[in-house]
């Protein structure tokens, strides 16, 4: 059976560098998060929406296999987001180095959907204990001890 969803109008597009402070500070909060929150080695992926304290999540675990169901829960977390507030980001986190891994590019396509059908300019990007980074564009940031600012 042949799918019915619209194509996102034009490329995929990523973050632009240099990013601005808001955004910086968005992500970074998110990646303390993490570092904060998972103490383990291996844990399943989770897509988060909003920004960290005010999120919508989902924990592909069992992982979401098929790409439409994965656009699917992207909008309703973004919907749920925009509630949230007036800004969502949209981040991945998973285990793993700062390099494109098959479980980012699973999420990219239907990520890239929902935006485009909500009209929003939302990239997906991912988090890792190390830091962040952008699978379209290559932006990134890394630390090496990531604390929290006193």
């Amino acid at each position: 059976m042949a799918s019915t969803r619209a194509r996102p109008a034009g490329p995929v597009v990523g973050l632009e560098a240099p990013i601005d402070r808001a955004t910086h500070a968005v992500l970074r909060a998110a990646t303390l998060e993490l570092v904060e929150a998972e103490a383990r080695r291996h844990f399943p992926a989770v897509l988060h929406a909003g920004v960290p304290g005010r999120t919508a999540r989902h924990c592909d675990e069992p992982r979401a296999a098929d790409p439409g169901l994965r656009a699917d829960l992207v909008l309703a977390l973004l919907r749920h987001a925009s509630a949230l507030t007036p800004r969502p980001y949209l981040w991945l986190t998973r285990p793993g180095e700062l390099s494109t891994h098959d479980e980012d590019l699973r999420w990219l396509g239907p990520a890239a959907w929902a935006t485009s059908a909500l009209g929003a300019h939302t990239p997906l990007v991912v988090v890792t204990r190390r830091g962040w980074f952008d699978p379209v564009s290559g932006v990134r940031r890394e630390w090496r001890r990531l604390r929290r600012r006193a």
